[in-house]
């Protein structure tokens, strides 16, 4: 199944059950920000269009992007924790230790921004759930790692879900 194909069957079943809507957001946004398994799910396309549902109207966007938030911080959190607790056993183990240009672009971008990259590296596609890995794998203070992934995660769910929550109502009198 492709990640077109993913993503409507996802949103086709969010607009038949609504109610699942709030925990499948939550799902997929720990599933983003967890290390290892946001390199295997697209959960990136699926929460842009997510976006849409929310302009739409089928799904509220405040609760929507608590979900997302919570889901995010979620899972950087458990990977900031297998990174302190199993430190590099992690690093090196499948898949990381087959993409070791990306843990080593991860390793160089937390030692230039520290605390800073925590939060930046969640806006930069894979080394958003490497990041808090590498930042537990280097014993980051649990304050400072914990005072970044909280302030960001809103902050990134707000830019993921924005262009298709209010990019149609900017459209629409352009082209309506």
């Amino acid at each position: 199944m492709s990640i077109h194909e993913i993503t409507l069957v996802t949103m086709e079943f969010i607009k038949a059950h609504q109610i699942w809507a709030l925990p499948i957001i939550f799902l997929l946004s720990f599933g983003e920000s967890l290390a290892i398994i946001s390199l295997v799910i697209p959960a990136t396309a699926i929460l842009l269009a997510v976006g849409a549902l929310v302009g739409a109207e089928l799904v509220p966007f405040l609760p929507t992007l608590l979900a997302a938030s919570l889901g995010a911080i979620c899972g950087d959190w458990i990977s900031y924790w297998l990174g302190k607790h199993y430190h590099h056993k992690v690093i090196n183990s499948w898949p990381l230790k087959k993409h070791p240009k990306l843990v080593y672009r991860a390793e160089q971008f937390f030692q230039r921004y520290g605390v800073m990259g925590v939060f930046i590296g969640r806006f930069f596609g894979p080394l958003r759930a490497i990041v808090p890995l590498i930042a537990g794998a280097m014993h980051m203070p649990n304050l400072r790692f914990n005072l970044a992934n909280v302030l960001s995660a809103p902050l990134w769910a707000f830019v993921i879900l924005a262009p298709g929550a209010f990019g149609m109502q900017w459209l629409t009198p352009l082209f309506g």
